[in-house]
């Protein structure tokens, strides 16, 4: 998986994602601020899910 992450007002990040739960806490720890990510399929680069800092993931994959 690929989530992008609006981390600012004008900044975003792109990582290559395993586990959403260990993801968002990493988002935590090193970007505070952070606003939402969305999750992509690495091969077929449709989207996933989206999450927020209040709508956060519940489990490590998203179940397809």
């Amino acid at each position: 998986m690929i989530a992008i992450v609006k981390i600012s007002q004008t900044q975003f990040l792109k990582y290559h994602v395993r586990n959403l739960i260990k993801f968002t806490q990493f988002l935590d720890k090193d970007y505070p601020d952070w606003r939402w990510f969305n999750v992509f399929d690495k091969k077929t680069k449709n989207q996933l899910g989206n999450f927020t800092k209040t709508n956060r993931p519940t489990a490590a994959k998203i179940q397809l």
